[in-house]
């Protein structure tokens, strides 16, 4: 249960309108039982009055009250869903507020933790789930509390034995049936939690991934598992449908026998009343609208696993502290970046050995390096680190001669650029991806940067700058996606050029045109650039040469050709 003390915190949010809700229902919940008493007391009344009482019974009086009841049950019932829908709407969205605050605040190393589609199931399906722990759990028992305690105090005016049955029946049902049926339907609840998860993220892994799944011929076997998964959720639909029902079926029992109960104990007559008459028609329709009360109270722990369950997964998030602390503000020189990494260390979680291993490299302002060598040797970590998405075990990354970690990052970001190995496109037009970059910028300079980058032929079709792009730019090939990813750069236009494999995936011609343009575009800028390939190095004011995460050699293309070394060995093998 602990795990519901931060999302029962949301509530103080809101105490009014929340508050307001239970009151609204405890409403609801009186009208209704007066309306059946009343109506109850009205009917056999008027039957022992027979044709006598049609001048010596009041009718109106009663009937009037009827009508009353039924009004006031109708109007509170619409404004108990109203407020309360309302109440839960608005502590939902400060906790879905909350949650991507926390989560927008973990480094990319505490994100990669989770899948992307599981985040996306406990950012939305997990929080719907717990709008169930003030409607179904907390309203209900509240109200159905309040109204035990009126309907005893109500009762006791006529017997006060009949009065402590009826209540200690009531209110023994309300304390044994939530715990008992919790139990009870707690592994149901939780299997449903997690086949809920899986089911959804295999669909989204099997809806992704159609290409790929019908090239291997594995769509049936894909499919056959998501069956698998919705046969478990439906097995334990099931489960709990069953623990409903049979939840209810005790409340009837327990009903209809508390009724035979009065009905028993009345015979001989109530307190005050010898001949009770029609007030015993009024106690047993008391009693009867008094255990519909309950009716939402015997299942209410049901969903309860369900609900924990989804608290445990949201607080899985929003628990976590996040690893990288940003200054609110930091006053940076403008102007080209030096960069400075001095004995840098650092371990991805869950590897033993270091990616990078007392690494030290100083760029100076406006200078253009390349970082060459082996898969695996640190290239695009040391990238990483410059960008901040972890931070260095040992050693000191600097910008500018000011510390990483003393950075805010809208500044950090403002001021690089970047260009990742795997680029990302948002299911929008080409307008939106590219305003990511740069959100102000106008047509024309979004075709400006296109054109630039040799994307001239998307402009040319019929929808332009409109043009949907779909899930991760399917109808792009790799090299449209790799010379997007440089249009946004330029658009971006920071102090600092970080770039990953820059024209991986794309052909000679366009590889050379690429490789001129960001001689241009970066004249007087400070560039970093990952690649495998030789191409346009000589044109780079110095290669530097990793293995094992560490800088092995470096210096300019002539300078290390002539020391015959790494660079040399690499030259030759490409030459070949």
């Amino acid at each position: 249960m602990s795990a519901l003390f931060p999302f029962l915190r949301l509530f103080q949010r809101h105490p009014y309108r929340l508050l307001l809700g239970v009151l609204l229902a405890i409403v609801t919940l009186l009208a209704s039982i007066g309306l059946l008493a009343l109506s109850g007391w009205f009917l056999a009344a008027s039957s022992l009055a027979g044709m006598a009482g049609l001048y010596s019974f009041n009718y109106m009086l009663p009937a009037a009250g009827v009508r009353g009841a039924a009004i006031i049950r109708t109007a509170a019932r619409y404004c108990e869903r109203l407020v309360s829908h309302d109440a839960t709407f608005r502590v939902l969205q400060h906790l879905r507020v909350f949650t991507f605050s926390r989560l927008i605040a973990l480094a990319p190393g505490q994100l990669a933790a989770f899948r992307q589609g599981d985040l996306l199931n406990r950012f939305v399906s997990d929080v719907d789930t717990l709008d169930h722990l003030y409607l179904r759990v907390i309203a209900p028992l509240a109200g159905a509390f309040v109204v035990i305690l009126v309907v005893t105090l109500g009762i006791s005016l006529i017997d006060s034995e009949l009065a402590l049955v009826l209540g200690g029946v009531m209110l023994a049902t309300l304390i044994m049936l939530p715990p008992l049926f919790y139990r009870l339907g707690a592994p149901a609840g939780q299997i449903i939690a997690q086949q809920r998860a899986r089911w959804r993220l295999q669909l989204m892994h099997w809806l992704s991934g159609q290409a790929e799944l019908s090239v291997y011929g594995l769509s049936a076997r894909w499919r056959q598992q998501l069956d698998h998964h919705e046969r478990c959720w439906q097995k334990a639909q099931r489960r709990q449908h069953h623990l409903q029902a049979l939840s209810q079926s005790l409340l009837v029992l327990l009903s209809g026998g508390t009724v035979t109960l009065l009905l028993w104990m009345s015979a001989d007559g109530l307190a005050h009343w010898p001949t009770p008459g029609a007030l015993t028609a009024l106690i047993v329709f008391c009693a009867l609208a008094a255990f519909e009360a309950l009716a939402p109270v015997a299942g209410a722990f049901l969903p309860m696993a369900q609900v924990m369950a989804a608290a445990d997964r949201v607080n899985a998030i929003v628990d976590q502290t996040p690893a990288l602390i940003f200054p609110q503000t930091s006053a940076i020189a403008p102007g080209s970046l030096t960069v400075a990494l001095e004995a840098v260390t650092f371990h991805y979680p869950q590897r033993a050995e270091a990616v990078l291993h007392n690494l030290s490299l100083q760029v100076q302002a406006g200078e253009r390096i390349a970082l060459l060598g082996p898969t695996g040797c640190g290239k695009s970590t040391l990238l990483a680190l410059l960008t901040r998405a972890w931070d260095v075990e040992t050693g000191s990354v600097m910008l500018q001669n000011v510390a990483l970690h003393n950075w805010d990052e809208r500044s950090l970001r403002q001021r690089i650029s970047v260009v990742t190995q795997r680029v990302h496109l948002f299911n929008q037009t080409l307008r939106e991806n590219l305003r990511v970059a740069r959100p102000e910028a106008s047509d024309a300079q979004l075709s400006d940067a296109l054109r630039q980058a040799g994307l001239t032929r998307l402009l040319e079709s019929e929808e332009g700058l409109n043009a949907w792009l779909g899930e991760g730019g399917r109808a792009l090939s790799g090299g449209e996606l790799r010379r997007l990813a440089i249009a946004r750069a330029l658009l971006h236009d920071g102090d600092l050029w970080l770039l990953d494999e820059p024209t991986e995936g794309l052909d000679a011609t366009t590889e050379h045109h690429i490789l001129e343009l960001l001689q241009q575009v970066t004249a007087g800028k400070t560039l970093i650039m990952v690649t495998h390939r030789l191409t346009g190095l000589t044109a780079l004011d110095r290669i530097c040469v990793m293995d094992n995460g560490q800088i092995v050699e470096q210096g300019h293309h002539h300078e290390l050709i002539s020391k015959a070394g790494r660079y040399w060995h690499f030259h030759q093998r490409f030459a070949l």
